[in-house]
């Protein structure tokens, strides 16, 4: 599940305290059981005789403590290891500062790339390089590790300090997905009952969404059912000021929030708060929508955990993740009819970033205070991790539980339900729920959309040939004849209305500590009046609410983080030009 990502930077104070202290196996054979604990070895020449706990500190894990479940014992098994999560999503943000005081922010630290070039500066990042040629999975991806590192401007010697999260096998102009990141999804046979009508623009979709939740407004089992239902816990992430319910809309109509502005798509940067830009569009759609009765009253007040399980449970009529059909969508659902799918929205084109070859944003290290058997233990786990049999488990789950091989060593889905009803898994197996005990870093160096070597198609079990087949449902049929394309990805290149940007490696600058006190008091204000305008009255109590805002963001040094990140977000921009040009 992709989870929010955190902003707050080094403050300059911590910096200077931190200173002063100082190739895979055949597809069909990947998952037999490892060595039992105390036998087994890795890649490097020890044993894992001692059991060892490893602190990940972990922007990505929204889970604080050890590692339970079915990944529990994956990992107990082969490299005798507890994984014991730090999580600033759980522990609030200021564990960040308390861990980089002392020196020791973890064993493996998941960072934002510019809270990790701040650590490698400030001497909390171990280096790497004379290990990391040892480790082949790793090295399969040596051009993207290389990339990272020699962006690092204090790196002049260009050692490894970092891997990136999130890379890919395929190039960094590519889009290998069939769904984009984020686009409007309805349920296929709501959509179908009342006729399949064209979606013209947005006020069209609040229609037919008020006459969705007319005709079904609870679920199966009687419970309230909304076609919106928001969250407020993950605001302000993903580098973006705002809300996260809001932000990741601005992309249907081809603008992309960079920090506090807008990227339009003639290559531009606008305020995020303009009222031509496409936050306050997708605001107020929200607003329009809450004046309609149709999004869910909860909203306000609950978390991601308590939205998610509306989801799983039919109460949500409208998603916008394309990972949040994952909550739903099984096969049985596509073959009747239940799913969710893209639905086009003719005045929409959409921002998309290509594959992530070179990396999320995020980064994986190892804490400097690592060393000894320790370190060549993480080293072991993380060539492991970036490797097929890590990624299978990481993407695919269990063997003979989530899926099984065939003669030819292709995948097929079982149990397509384990994660949304969190299945018991067999106790040999690790026992518990199966959503229980995932993987909890929640954070992967090497993307599902990457081609596993042993099958020769993706992680991702959408891509699989199986699911392929076993998908190709009627429902699949009857959209692929209303729109004329076989995938929603293909609808878009066949309509020019996608706009891909590539994937780059750039270090940008982090924040000094006016901006950064800046930042936070700006986003906190956004988003806090953001919410009290999706529960406006009118359009004239809104757009009041809004001057007001941006009234009270100026004073407090808005047009200063504007300045700055403008200057800081050009210096992607023109690495995404110079691709294009290529």
């Amino acid at each position: 599940m992709k989870m929010k990502k955190r902003v707050l930077q080094v403050l300059s104070a911590a910096m200077a305290a931190v200173m002063v202290a100082g190739c895979g196996s055949p597809a069909a054979t990947r998952q037999t059981t490892a060595a039992a604990a105390g036998t087994g070895t890795g890649t490097g020449t020890g044993s894992y005789d001692e059991p060892m706990t490893f602190d990940i500190y972990d922007v990505a894990a929204n889970y604080q403590g050890t590692q339970s479940g079915w990944f529990a014992k994956v990992v107990k098994d082969k490299f005798n290891i507890e994984l014991n999560m730090i999580s600033p999503q759980v522990a609030g943000d200021g564990i960040y500062q308390t861990r980089c005081s002392t020196g020791n922010l973890g064993d493996i630290v998941v960072l934002e790339r510019t809270d990790f070039t701040d650590c490698v500066k400030a001497g909390l990042i171990k280096d790497i390089t004379a290990d990391i040629k040892n480790y082949p999975n790793l090295m399969s991806y040596q051009d993207q590790i290389d990339v990272l590192n020699k962006a690092i401007p204090e790196n002049k010697d260009g050692k490894t300090y970092g891997i990136p999260c999130q890379m890919t096998n395929t190039s960094p102009t590519s889009y290998s997905q069939d769904v984009i990141a984020s686009s409007p999804l309805l349920r296929w046979d709501l959509y179908t009952e009342l006729g399949r009508p064209e979606i013209k623009n947005m006020d069209d979709l609040l229609d037919i969404m008020e006459k969705m939740m007319k005709a079904h407004p609870t679920n199966d089992a009687g419970d309230p059912a909304y076609p919106l239902s928001l969250w407020s816990d993950w605001d302000g992430g993903d580098g973006m000021l705002g809300i996260a319910n809001v932000t990741q809309l601005t992309t249907w109509y081809g603008e992309k929030i960079k920090g506090s502005l807008l990227l339009k798509p003639d290559n531009t940067f606008i305020p995020v708060n303009s009222k031509d830009g496409t936050y306050y569009t997708m605001l107020h759609f929200l607003n329009e929508a809450n004046r309609r009765g149709i999004v869910d009253p909860d909203s306000g007040t609950q978390d991601w955990n308590t939205a998610c399980d509306k989801m799983k449970t039919g109460r949500v009529y409208l998603m916008w993740y394309n990972w949040q059909v994952g909550f739903w969508n099984t096969q049985d659902r596509l073959k009747n009819g239940t799913a969710f799918i893209y639905t086009p929205i003719k005045d929409q084109t959409y921002y998309a970033d290509a594959d992530t070859y070179y990396g999320s944003g995020r980064v994986f290290a190892v804490g400097s205070q690592v060393d000894g058997a320790k370190y060549q233990r993480i080293m072991d786990f993380l060539d492991w991790y970036a490797g097929p049999e890590g990624l299978t488990y990481q993407h695919d789950g269990l063997k003979d539980f989530n899926y099984t091989v065939g003669s030819d060593g292709k995948y097929t889905l079982i149990n397509d339900n384990a994660l949304m009803d969190n299945i018991p898994v067999p106790e040999e197996l690790g026992g518990g729920g199966y959503n229980d005990g995932m993987n909890a870093i929640n954070q992967w160096m090497v993307d599902a959309i990457s081609t596993d070597p042993g099958t020769g198609e993706p992680y991702n079990k959408d891509y699989w040939s199986t699911y392929k087949a076993a998908t190709m449902t009627q429902m699949k049929k009857d959209w692929a004849a209303k729109f004329g394309a076989a995938e929603p990805v293909d609808y878009m290149k066949d309509n020019k209305i996608l706009l891909i940007s590539p994937n780059v490696s750039v270090s940008l600058p982090s924040d000094p500590a006016d901006i950064s006190i800046i930042r936070k008091q700006c986003n906190d204000l956004f988003c806090d009046y953001s919410w009290r305008m999706i529960y406006a009255k009118d359009d004239a109590e809104f757009d009041s609410l809004w001057d007001e805002m941006c009234t009270q963001m100026q004073g407090m040094g808005f047009d200063d983080l504007v300045k700055f990140d403008k200057d800081k977000y050009q210096i992607e921009l023109e690495a995404k030009l110079a691709v294009n040009k290529k």
